[in-house]
Order: structure tokens, then sequence, then C-alpha cells
């Protein structure tokens, strides 16, 4: 796999097998259909525009769903414990999580890039570290890419205006567990020096799949997905299943009793639809009939 795919897809790398964004969900006694759209957090919020049928599904849903509820995110009490699943417990350092070499190669690249001393970061897991930096190189190499301005928010925002509910497919400290707590401290050092170790490569990949995302040609951006670099940089067993698959099961248990109680818009890192455990699947395996929005 390329080295920037285990960095990006926490942040919803975003795809679809078929070059399609937003699906319609019907039958199974729904009177009104529901639908699911999947987004993309590096590309510009004008990408919206382009999207087949979107509005459609904005008029016609009641409320909108997304991964989490992103407002919950901005509460002290969320920030806390973001804040302490971050940090590294007991004795251990980052610095002893590499080689001298490898050390010094993070260290240039964090000073760099953001602008402070390594051993100010000594605590600081290496996921943490990671996703701080892949913002910040995405603001100097994308065009557009704006951490402020997300589509996930967005929706979530504009369904709160109009007085629609807003509900979340998934817990804030779930996500937390994926991001900071379902690897080894010892693998998300790896990781990160998979990034630092050829920036100019991430970058230029990370851009494959913007453009391949803003002209909706998603079989080019699952192509991209399942290549491998036969390192130590691929995907280990399980992690695409803790990453994609295992949460993916867990919505569609959700998701019938939420399109009962109401037309629905999901609004999910578009990651997730794709493939033999992805959402539009597993939904058609459900019963439902599942189908892309011209």
């Amino acid at each position: 796999m390329k080295k920037i795919l285990g960095i990006l897809l926490f942040i919803g790398i975003a795809l679809n097998a078929n070059a399609q964004l937003l699906w319609k969900i019907s039958g199974k006694g729904q009177e009104k259909p529901s639908y699911i759209l999947g987004t993309h957090h590096l590309v510009p919020l004008s990408i919206k525009d382009s999207i087949a049928g979107l509005p459609q599904a904005i008029d016609g849903t009641t409320q909108v769903y997304g991964e989490v509820v992103m407002s919950e995110a901005m509460s002290p009490e969320f920030i806390q414990t973001m804040q302490q699943n971050m940090m590294i417990a007991g004795d251990t350092t980052l610095q002893a999580l590499f080689t001298p070499e490898q050390y010094e190669v993070v260290s240039k690249v964090v000073k760099e890039n953001m602008m402070a001393d390594i051993a100010m970061l000594a605590k600081l897991k290496p996921t943490a570290i990671t996703q701080q930096l892949t913002v910040i190189l995405c603001m100097k190499h994308l065009g557009g890419f704006n951490p402020q301005e997300q589509l996930d928010t967005y929706f979530q925002q504009q369904a709160i205006q109009n007085g629609k509910k807003v509900g979340g497919l998934e817990t804030l400290q779930s996500q937390i567990n994926v991001l900071f707590n379902s690897q080894t401290l010892q693998r998300q050092a790896n990781l990160l020096y998979c990034l630092v170790s050829d920036i100019d490569k991430a970058m230029d990949q990370t851009k494959r799949l913007n453009e391949a995302y803003k002209a909706q040609k998603l079989d080019d951006m699952l192509k991209l997905m399942e290549e491998r670099d036969g390192n130590s940089c691929d995907p280990l067993p399980g992690e695409m299943e803790a990453l994609l698959d295992n949460r993916n099961k867990a919505w569609i248990e959700k998701m019938p009793a939420i399109m009962k109680d109401a037309p629905t818009l999901f609004v999910v890192g578009a990651g997730h639809l794709p493939g033999n455990n992805g959402v539009l699947n597993l939904l058609k395996q459900a019963g439902y009939s599942v189908e892309p929005m011209k």
C-alpha cells in the first residue's frame, strides 16, 4: 500500500467503486427513501455543487447522520479526553520508538513543518504527530484545502440551521480508540516514519487521490487504495478491518432503525462505501435497493 494510505484513512479517504458519491436507499417498507453521501476531507466545500442529486437528497430528508456528531467534538470534556489519549503512558518516550537515524529524520521534518523541537513532543503518541503533520503538509501542497471547512461538518451545521435532527453512527470515544489506541506505539512510530521518509511521494499520491475524487473517477481511487509497496508501510492483518470493515458492519446494524424513524441523509467518509464489506453492498445484502443518484 502506498505510504500515505494508512495515514489518510482516518480522515476519510473518499472513494466509490462505481464513480458516484451519492446513493439512494429504498425498499423494505420505507415510505420515503434515505440517502448516503461519501465525503473526502481534503477537497474544498465547493465540490458539493457538482454532486448529482444532492439538492433532492437534502430536501427529501428530515435528519442527517454522520460518523459522529461533529458539534460534540468541541466540548471541553471531549477535548480533555482527546488530549489524554494523545499522550504516551508510562516511562516510554517518543525517541525510544525510533532508531537514532530514524529519529533524526523525524526530528528534521517536525522542525521544518511544525516549527517545533521534537524534544517538546516527547510524550506525544506518534499517531498524534502524524495527524498534525499530515494536515500541515496538505495545507502546503493541496490547493483549496482548508481544515476548518469540512463536508461532514457543513452538512450537520446546515441540518441544525434548518431544524433537522443530527445524529452519529458511532461515538467520539470509539473514533478516539480507532485513531490512538488500536495500534501499538511501535506501529504508530513506523507509520510516522513512512510519511516523513518520503513526503514528496506521499503528497503526489494524495494529489492524485484528490483529482480522482474531484473528477468522480472513483474506480481509480479504489485502485490506489489496493496498491501495496511490499514493505512495513503496508497494512498489517486486521488493520483495514478495524478502520473500515468492522465499523461498516456496526453501522449497518443501526441504519435500518434510523431510516425507519425518518428519511435520512447519511454523510460518511466514502472509503466506507465500496467493496464486499462496504456499506453499499451490506445494505443490498440486508434487502435494500441501493442506486446512484443521477
